[in-house]
């Protein structure tokens, strides 16, 4: 893949930049582009280039002491460690300072206007830390002063207001659990497999326990007018995005944020306060938010004009396409954690699913490319519109083998396969991709991103 900035596109559209990254596919012979939808780009670019970063899962640099084995006493043992308030804030291991997001450097023109990819093959458990919660910015990341942080509540309201922080935490608070995802999530995959890197193809996902206030707690307090069917929502960033939203969504369960995972938002999520509206688009979700209006219509902003839309197979576009569908990914092994040194025998497959419908009721699993399917196992709760975990134990005979997952939600809906998804949405779509992503596991233990699609 051409990696230069003259092949890239220069607005800050995600889904254009890899409109553009992926022109390279279409022009390649038919047989050329069969072996790509087998086998992936990333074979020949190299998921730790691509990514901005090393991604191999084992300690850089350190090789084990035989003499910190047993039945030795390790060295760690026979010496004082280091002031418990060595690091104040605390860091991690530096055994896992691989542990970190990544960049696709081709993915956009610049670093203001871009996204961060969470790297979901080193987490644990559902919620993801802080530190490595991804980051789309549309005109890079701005620093608020909380004393001068200011929120205009106006239009359809009986009485406009301007909160200030203390204000709105003076409101009763609540605290949730919820995925967070861009509407561009595994969107690099629409024309074939994109990197062999389960960070690049669904690391556009967070999932974290958000305290804030419910907005209508906030209207309740001030009135809103009878007639009000939509909310603007506005940031104060460089870019001010902002958004349409409808008011039963309003009213459902949005929520003005102040606090992630226990302590305050990060500049990057939208510090001092952001817009959360649990199981859909990030976009919508505004950072650094400054006002909210409220209408009896839609503002047709250009994030829900020109860009955001789906291209439906008639030619159409569909305006508003808000909630995100059951999906799921394989974590273990992936390309980043592969299976090469492991013996046949007995084997986890894990992973993450996740759904902006409610809860994820179950999880299958293949070993076939779709051919047959077994149902794993959920090892955590089943929170609505959260990220759930799952596992599923086998015996591998060694062999190579093409894993994959779907999940199905409380609704009844099955995640699709990679041509059904096509034939429902047809080869145009960039949002929204909740595609079954298989990984091909060779006999050395290899991983690899593929994708099976009618020729």
């Amino acid at each position: 893949m051409n990696n230069s900035k003259e092949n890239l596109s220069y607005a800050p559209s995600v889904a254009e930049s890899i409109d553009s990254a992926v022109q390279t596919q279409e022009s390649l012979p038919q047989e050329t582009r069969r072996n790509f939808l087998k086998r992936g780009v990333s074979l020949s670019v190299g998921a730790a280039a691509a990514m901005g970063g090393a991604m191999s899962v084992s300690a850089e640099g350190f090789k084990p002491d035989p003499e910190n084995l047993p039945p030795h006493i390790a060295k760690w043992g026979k010496s004082w460690g280091r002031d418990a308030n060595t690091h104040p804030y605390g860091i991690p291991s530096k055994y896992e300072a691989n542990v970190v997001r990544r960049i696709v450097p081709w993915l956009t023109a610049d670093q203001k206007a871009t996204v961060v990819f969470t790297p979901w093959q080193d987490i644990e458990g559902t919620v993801t830390p802080n530190g490595l919660h991804f980051i789309r910015t549309h005109g890079g990341v701005v620093d608020i002063n909380p004393l001068e942080w200011r929120l205009m509540i106006h239009g359809m309201v009986d009485r406009p207001v301007i909160l200030t922080l203390e204000d709105l935490k003076r409101y009763p608070s609540v605290t949730r659990q919820h995925f967070f995802s861009c509407p561009a999530n595994s969107a690099m995959e629409s024309r074939g497999p994109g990197l062999d890197s389960v960070q690049a193809t669904h690391g556009m996902l967070s999932c974290s326990v958000y305290t804030g206030v419910e907005l209508k707690t906030i209207l309740d307090d001030i009135g809103l007018k009878e007639g009000a069917k939509w909310m603007f929502s506005e940031g104060s960033d460089p870019a001010s995005v902002g958004r349409s939203v409808p008011i039963e969504k309003v009213l459902d369960d949005a929520m003005l944020v102040y606090a992630m995972n226990g302590e305050a938002l990060r500049p990057e999520n939208g510090y001092p306060v952001r817009l959360l509206l649990p199981g859909w688009e990030g976009v919508l979700q505004t950072k650094w938010l400054r006002r909210l209006k409220f209408d009896d219509k839609a503002w047709w902003v250009r994030e829900e004009n020109t860009k955001y839309t789906e291209l439906l197979p008639d030619g159409h576009a569909k305006m508003f396409n808000w909630v995100f569908e059951s999906d799921s990914v394989i974590t273990t092994p992936c390309p980043e954690r592969d299976w090469q040194g492991m013996k046949a025998g007995p084997m986890k497959i894990a992973g993450i699913a996740w759904s902006g419908r409610g809860k994820v009721e179950h999880v299958d699993v293949t070993l076939d490319g779709g051919k047959t399917w077994k149902e794993a196992t959920i090892t955590s709760e089943k929170l609505p519109k959260s990220v759930t975990r799952f596992e599923f134990f086998f015996e591998w005979d060694g062999k190579p083998m093409m894993i994959g997952s779907r999940s199905t939600d409380e609704t009844g809906y099955t995640q699709p396969s990679e041509q059904e998804l096509l034939e429902q949405k047809g080869t145009e779509f960039i949002y929204h991709r909740n595609a079954v992503q298989l990984w091909e596991v060779s006999a050395n233990g290899e991983v690899h991103n593929v994708q099976i699609r009618n020729a």
